[in-house]
């Protein structure tokens, strides 16, 4: 088992879809990623907060085990995200966004940091991924997450970082943007002459897909009858897709493959309450129970 570094966003997120509203949760990229990689290993993070961020919230990181040596947390407000879905869950509306001491956050890695095998860039700027990137030695494997505002704004540095990654996980309309291809799959193997061996579309309640050279793997959405709060899913299916590699310090294709349903099962969990309310309560056994149903769920007989 190998240790796991993700550098992202901490924040506050206030969420209003169909089935209920909270305010001001816990939320953030690095937050939902390494609670769920904290099933699988020892997952580190660097990330800042301000003053007012909730004890609570830290204490419920470290009881996870999640170890939170790389968070800063300095004078002023913390990260805030406000945002609303329609019963389309697949896209949320944002409504406001305050970046408060994450606006000046500049990741420093410290010696044990930079030695860590498994790197997930979270979504955040990619010049600060990139800096990350500077950072560390040699890891074994990194992945990275976009979105549409650095793919527009900064795509100039979002390709200097992707040159240098293994693994790219996105969203299918950001991949068409990123590749200008309208065609998914057409768009993923774009992406993969941009630098990634390996691209991984996320494709909300309609599964996910794998391209890399020569091979292709999709998986189905786990079938869910209650959806709360699509937030931070994509980031948890991060989480237990790069949880498992580590957990097996392995990067081949079976590797990957399995670790997508990981994934895919780690979020199936995350969307059925709001914030990380059902991975407070989740247990090691009901990841493998999932995992074991999704492996019923494709099987057939020829």
């Amino acid at each position: 088992m190998a240790d796991l570094l993700v550098v992202g966003s901490v924040a506050l997120d206030s969420v209003t879809t169909p089935f209920g509203q909270v305010t001001e949760v816990l939320g953030g990229s690095a937050t939902y990623f390494s609670y769920a990689a904290s099933f699988f290993t020892d997952v580190k993070v660097v990330a800042v907060v301000g003053e007012d961020f909730p004890k609570a919230h830290l204490a419920a990181l470290k009881d996870r085990g999640v170890d939170l040596s790389g968070l800063q947390i300095t004078h002023g407000q913390t990260f805030r995200w406000v945002g609303e879905y329609g019963f389309d869950l697949n896209e949320a509306k944002t409504l406001d966004t305050r970046l408060n001491v994450f606006a000046n956050f500049r990741p420093s890695l410290s010696g044990a940091h930079k030695k860590i095998p498994f790197l997930f860039l979270a979504n955040i700027d990619p010049e600060l991924q990139l800096e990350v990137l500077r950072q560390v030695e040699r890891p074994q494997l990194v992945a990275l997450d976009t979105m549409n505002f650095w793919i527009e704004g900064k795509r100039q540095a979002l390709l200097g970082v992707l040159a240098e990654v293994d693994v790219l996980l996105i969203n299918d309309a950001e991949a068409r943007q990123l590749a200008r291809e309208p065609n998914v799959i057409k768009a993923a193997r774009a992406i993969l002459g941009m630098g990634p061996r390996t691209v991984v579309v996320k494709r909300g309640e309609y599964g996910s897909l794998m391209v890399s050279d020569g091979s292709f793997f999709f998986v189905p959405a786990y079938p869910m009858e209650s959806v709360l709060d699509p937030t931070g899913a994509g980031d948890t299916f991060a989480g237990g897709f790069m949880g498992h590699l580590a957990r097996e310090g392995r990067t081949d294709l079976d590797s990957v493959r399995r670790a997508i349903v990981f994934g895919s099962v780690m979020a199936s969990f995350t969307v059925e309450d709001f914030s990380l309310n059902r991975l407070l309560h989740l247990k090691a056994d009901e990841i493998e129970r999932r995992y074991a149903s999704f492996q019923d769920l494709v099987r057939f007989e020829i």
